[in-house]
C-alpha cells in the first residue's frame, strides 16, 4: 500500500515534493483459543519414548522395584521411567512431570506429581537407597546391552569385533560442582571453590564418535576431594559393571586429569579391574626439571597429532621416563609431556617457557607412537561435554529434599542421558546423531503433532514445512524397523 508523504523542510529545491512511500503494516493481532483437541507438543520425544520401549527400560526398572509397593495405581518402576523421560525432555524438577502428565496421547498414563514425591520417598529412605542404587544400575547394564545389540555398538567395540581393532574403549572419570541454592540443602557443603553445594563423582564411555554414555555417579557432599581413591575406584567398579561382554582384543583405558594420579587408584585399576590407565601430572619437582632440560632438545620432541590425525601445528610430545623416577607407580608406567604454544590471551606463568605451555601424563599403554598417546589422552577432555549435557539433562541442581532422594535423582539423570544417546544411534543420522540435547530439543523433540485416531489406527499428525519434519520421519521409520532386542 503506497501512502503519500509531504516533505516538511523548506528547502526551495524540494518544495511542493511528496514522497511515495509503502506503509509498513504490523502483523495482525492473533485470536487465541483452548479449544483444541488432539494436540501435543513434544511430538519428537515420543520418538525417545519408542526408544525407551525398544529396549525394555520400563519393563527393567519395573523388575528392579517390584518388591516395592506401589503408589496409587502406578508401579514404582514405571514412576522412575516418566520421571527419566521427563529429564531427556529437559524437564529439571518433579512439577515439570505434568508437561508429559497433560499429554496422555502420547506419553499414556503418567503419574502425578505427589505420586512421583511418594515414590522417590519409598525407594530412596535411608534403609532402602543402596538396594535401589544397585538394582537401576543393574536394569541399567541390561538395557545397554540391549542397545548395543540392536545397533548402538561404540566404534571401538565394533572394531574389535570384526577383528580390525582401532585403540582401547576409553573410560572417562571426573567431579563436578552442583550449586545449591539453599544453605540448608540436605548433604550440601562448602566446595574448594567457595560455593556451597555438590561435589558429585561421574564415570563416562567415550564412544569415539562425539557422544557418550552414561555409566556412573555418585552423589557427594561439597567438600568431597576430588582424588578420593576410595571414590574412584567405586566408579572404576560401578563403570565397568556397566559394560556388556567386551571382545577378548578390546583394552579398556581409563582416563583422569590430575586427580587420578593416586597410586591406590593406579593400582587397583591394573591389578584388579586389569585395565589401562592414562592420567594428568602435576608439573612438580622432577617432572619440571626433566621440562627445563630438554626444552630446547629437538631431537626429543615429536610432532603431536589432532584427534584427526593431522599434524597439529606448534605441538609436540616428548617421553621423559628415563629423567624421572617412577617408583612405586605401577609397572610399566610412562611419562609424557606435552609443549604447545601458549593461546592468544593467555596468561603466562613460570612453567610456560619460551611462550609454550606443558603438561604431562602417565600412562601404562605400550603403543610405541607417543603421539597417539597424546592425542588418546587430551580426548579425555571431552568428558566436560558429557558433564555440561548432563547438567542440562537435570544434574545442574538437586531439587529433593533429602541426600538420599538426590541421589536416586542422580540415576534418574544417568537413564536420561543414556536414552537420548541411544535414540541418537538408534534412530537419527547426520549431526542430529551427534548433536547436544538442546539442539535435539529445540529441533526435534519439542515439535508440535496432532493425534488423529481413525479405523482403529493411532496417527500423529506433524507440521509439513516445518524444517526437520523429514528427519523425525525417518527416525521414527528406522526405529520401527529395528529387530527386537533380545532379553
Amino acid at each position: 500500500m503506497l501512502q503519500d508523504v509531504g516533505v516538511e523542510d523548506h528547502d526551495p529545491l524540494t518544495e511542493g515534493l511528496t514522497l511515495r512511500v509503502k506503509a509498513i503494516r504490523r502483523h495482525r493481532q492473533l485470536s487465541v483459543t483452548g479449544d483444541g483437541r488432539g494436540l501435543v507438543s513434544r511430538a519428537g520425544t515420543g520418538l525417545v519414548v519408542g526408544t525407551s520401549r525398544h529396549l525394555g527400560l520400563e519393563r527393567s526398572l519395573l523388575a528392579a522395584t517390584e518388591g516395592v509397593r506401589p503408589q496409587a495405581t502406578h508401579a514404582p518402576g514405571g514412576v522412575l521411567h516418566d520421571l527419566a523421560v521427563m529429564l531427556a525432555d529437559g524437564g529439571t524438577r518433579l512439577r515439570h512431570l505434568d508437561v508429559l502428565r497433560g499429554q496422555p496421547g502420547l506419553f499414556g498414563k503418567v503419574a502425578s506429581v505427589p505420586t512421583a514425591t511418594r515414590t522417590l520417598a519409598a525407594l530412596a529412605d535411608d534403609e532402602a537407597i543402596e538396594s535401589t542404587v544397585a538394582a537401576v544400575d543393574a536394569a541399567r547394564a541390561k538395557v545397554r546391552e540391549r542397545a548395543w545389540r540392536s545397533g548402538a555398538l561404540p566404534a571401538p567395540v565394533a572394531a574389535a569385533a570384526a577383528g580390525t581393532p582401532e585403540g582401547p574403549l576409553a573410560i572417562d572419570l571426573d567431579a563436578t560442582l552442583v550449586i545449591a541454592h539453599s544453605d540448608d540443602k540436605d548433604g550440601a557443603g562448602k566446595t574448594y571453590k567457595r560455593s556451597w553445594g555438590f561435589h558429585p563423582m561421574t564415570a563416562w564411555l567415550d564412544r569415539g564418535d562425539g557422544t557418550g554414555e552414561a555409566l556412573a555417579i555418585e552423589l557427594r557432599r561439597g567438600n568431597a576431594g576430588a582424588n578420593t581413591a576410595a571414590d574412584q575406584i567405586t566408579m572404576v567398579d560401578r563403570a565397568l559393571a556397566q559394560l556388556p561382554e567386551l571382545p577378548d582384543e578390546l583394552e579398556v583405558l581409563i582416563r583422569a586429569d590430575t586427580a587420578g594420579a593416586v597410586h591406590r587408584l593406579l593400582d587397583h585399576i591394573r591389578g584388579v579391574a586389569r585395565c589401562r590407565f592414562s592420567v594428568g601430572m602435576r608439573l612438580q619437582g622432577q617432572i619440571r626439571t626433566a621440562i627445563h632440560d630438554l626444552a630446547f632438545d629437538d631431537d626429543r620432541w615429536v610432532a603431536a597429532i589432532t584427534q584427526q590425525g593431522a599434524r597439529r601445528k606448534g605441538a609436540a610430545v616428548a617421553e621423559i621416563t628415563d629423567l624421572v623416577e617412577l617408583t612405586g607407580w605401577p609397572a610399566g608406567s610412562r611419562l609424557i609431556v606435552r609443549r604447545e604454544p601458549l593461546h592468544p590471551g593467555a596468561q603466562q606463568t613460570f612453567d610456560d617457557i619460551d611462550g609454550h605451555r606443558f603438561t604431562a601424563f602417565l600412562t601404562d599403554q605400550p603403543d610405541t607412537d607417543i603421539a597417539i598417546l597424546d592425542a588418546r589422552h587430551r580426548a579425555h577432555a571431552r568428558v566436560e561435554d558429557r558433564i555440561r549435557c548432563a547438567k542440562n539433562t537435570g544434574l545442574a541442581a538437586m531439587p529433593l529434599d533429602t541426600f538420599e532422594r538426590n541421589q536416586l535423582w542422580c540415576q534418574l539423570v544417568l537413564i536420561a542421558a543414556d536414552m537420548l544417546t541411544f535414540t541418537q544411534q538408534l534412530a537419527l543420522r547426520g549431526r542430529h546423531a551427534i548433536a547436544e540435547p538442546r539442539v535435539l530439543r529445540y529441533q526435534l523433540l519439542h515439535v508440535a503433532g496432532r493425534i488423529v485416531r481413525h479405523a482403529r489406527q493411532t496417527v500423529m499428525h506433524l507440521q509439513a514445512d516445518w524444517p526437520y519434519t523429514d528427519v523425525l520421519l525417518a527416525a521414527f521409520r528406522r526405529l520401527r524397523s529395528l529387530p527386537a532386542p533380545a532379553t
